[in-house]
């Protein structure tokens, strides 16, 4: 990976930097560590000694005059006049002394900790420049769109078993896309095959000296694991891969390696896991043998067990990714509810994330994670949704063993992401389904070969309005629609502007195309003649529906569903 930067740059340890000042018997932060200057020297004080004064002999020093000027007479009066005590500190002000004094320590030691602790995780995290792909924001307003990148480069210790590949960077192996509501109420985890074919775009990537070159893109479809690693491909080409693919915009990246899994569930105290027959695997890297029911696993275990796919329904990648969303909705389930209540453990867990971390610039600090975690952590377990991407076989291999999309279900999906739609029955989102139901939508229907309505590309698909018309008239009996080819201007949704006596064509030909009702622009400016319909990105080809579907039939998940019960 080019432009990596972790910790200090001048490699001083800034937990050194904490120095105790004796002025003031506080820890203060010295940049360069110098010790603070020492403490004055009290000054001594000389005794009085009697003797002569300049104005006569004297016998005795100086005491207690009484009322008349001369020397005070003896007795227990005068004694208690010479020995007056100071009044005794009450119990309470002992006790705010005590209390200020230790609360003051615990102040400075804590801070001390705090900022050891701090700097330690800052000097964990690996960031990788990834030029102008993603965002400067943690989490802005509105969706937020997570790119988590599985990279299964086996170098370091404890790896051997799996291969170790030295001086290689890995890939793309298990990629998550964690899409977050725009009103944090839910969220959807969509899982991303490695063996999906897709085209990678030509990517800038960054190299050490902190030049720009540009890595091309495939060659027609390949392997989206080759979206990072190959030919130089940093995680900013995964997200452009993904972009390219879904059309959502990927706001950040966060890899992890194989030593995150060990390290995280150890952490964490082990993932529950739950089998329906035991597993038993020595091909996977280390054996692994678990009984069926429940077991807690942790360490090599639980790399194991996420790796394997021996003994699954069809041992295939997609198996395996149905075993890693249960073991990742345990584990948010474990982190949720254990470890939020345990400061100890949340160091832990903090500690062994930030060691097998890479992160984009953007979220490239332990206070901008915190804030990343602190918003994520809001969202309830179960309106979180956990699918993976819709796929079929790959028509173009005899034997397939790679998929492509669903070119029905996949772009449904990629759909409500975009437009940021529950996958879950959150009441905020059934609320703002039925307020979509626009009052446009609701009447009477004219006929179809009554539909009057001239249709130009304003950012769809090239020939996008030619092929549009020609499936109107021959598909849905709209004969009188007509191609004026490009829009004067793109737009940036499919639209369809109709004078008010137009409202039944319109309602008839929004369900034809599946319209939303926001696409609908009733205007007096009108006038008489066709409505006019204008293809925007939105459109993918003519009979396929440019309205977000409200949900999609794919198998699915939530992270609040237990791997076994009883």
């Amino acid at each position: 990976m080019d432009a990596h930067s972790r910790g200090r740059a001048d490699g001083s340890d800034p937990a050194d930097q904490w120095v105790l000042n004796p002025r003031t018997g506080d820890y203060e932060l010295r940049p360069d560590g110098a010790a603070p200057p020492p403490p004055p020297v009290p000054r001594r004080r000389t005794p009085h000694t009697p003797g002569p004064r300049p104005d006569g002999p004297r016998d005795r020093p100086p005491g207690p005059r009484d009322r008349d000027g001369g020397p005070a007479a003896d007795g227990p009066r005068d004694a208690h006049r010479r020995k007056r005590k100071q009044p005794k500190k009450s119990g309470r002000r002992k006790a705010l002394m005590w209390t200020g004094g230790t609360l003051g320590l615990v102040l400075v030691a804590g801070s001390a900790f705090a900022y050891y602790w701090y700097d330690r995780l800052y000097g964990n995290i690996d960031t990788v420049d990834i030029g102008d792909v993603g965002s400067d924001t943690v989490l802005g307003d509105g969706p937020a769109d997570i790119l988590v990148i599985g990279n299964d480069v086996r170098t370091g210790k404890g790896n051997e078993a799996y291969g170790n590949r030295d001086n290689v960077t890995g890939h793309a192996d298990t990629t998550l896309l964690f899409h977050v509501a725009g009103d944090r109420s839910n969220a959807t985890v969509v899982s991303i095959p490695r063996d999906l074919m897709t085209e990678i775009p030509d990517c800038e990537t960054r190299t050490a000296d902190g030049s720009t070159k540009t890595v091309p893109g495939s060659q027609g479809a390949t392997r989206f694991n080759e979206s990072y690693g190959v030919e130089g491909r940093d995680p900013g080409c995964t997200m452009r891969t993904v972009e390219q693919l879904t059309g959502v915009d990927v706001d950040h990246f966060m890899m992890f390696d194989f030593n995150a899994v060990k390290t995280l569930s150890t952490a964490v105290g082990g993932v529950e896991v739950c089998l329906e027959k035991p597993l038993k695997d020595t091909e996977g890297g280390t054996d692994l043998d678990l009984p069926a029911g429940k077991s807690t696993i942790q360490g090599e275990d639980a790399l194991s067990f996420l790796r394997n796919r021996h003994g699954l329904k069809n041992e295939s990648d997609l198996d395996r990714i149905g075993m890693q969303q249960k073991f990742v909705a345990s584990m948010l389930r474990r982190l949720k509810e254990d470890t939020l209540g345990s400061p100890s453990t949340m160091l832990d867990v903090a500690d062994a994330a930030t060691k097998s971390l890479t992160v984009d610039k953007g979220i490239g600090s332990p206070g901008k994670l915190l804030a990343l975690a602190g918003e994520l952590g809001k969202i309830d377990l179960r309106n979180i949704t956990l699918m993976t991407l819709p796929v079929i076989d790959n028509p173009d291999e005899p034997t397939p063993v790679t998929v492509v999309p669903d070119p029905v279900k996949a772009p449904q999906v990629f759909s409500m992401l975009r437009d940021d739609v529950s996958f879950t029955e959150v009441k905020k989102q059934r609320k703002k389904a039925e307020d979509e139901q626009d009052a446009l939508l609701r009447g009477e229907r004219a006929e179809a070969s009554a539909v009057h309505v001239d249709v130009l590309n304003g950012g769809g698909p090239q020939g996008a309005a030619q092929d549009t018309v020609v499936w109107l008239r021959d598909s849905e009996g709209v004969s009188r629609s007509s191609n004026q080819g490009n829009a004067p201007a793109k737009v940036a949704r499919t639209r369809l502007v109709y004078a008010p006596d137009q409202a039944g064509q319109a309602r008839r030909l929004a369900d034809l195309m599946g319209l939303p009702a926001a696409a609908l622009k009733p205007s007096a400016d009108a006038g008489d003649g066709p409505m006019t319909l204008t293809l925007g990105p939105d459109f993918k080809k003519a009979g396929v529906p440019v309205a977000t579907p409200k949900k999609v039939d794919v198998p699915q998940s939530r992270a609040d569903d237990k791997m076994c019960e009883g």
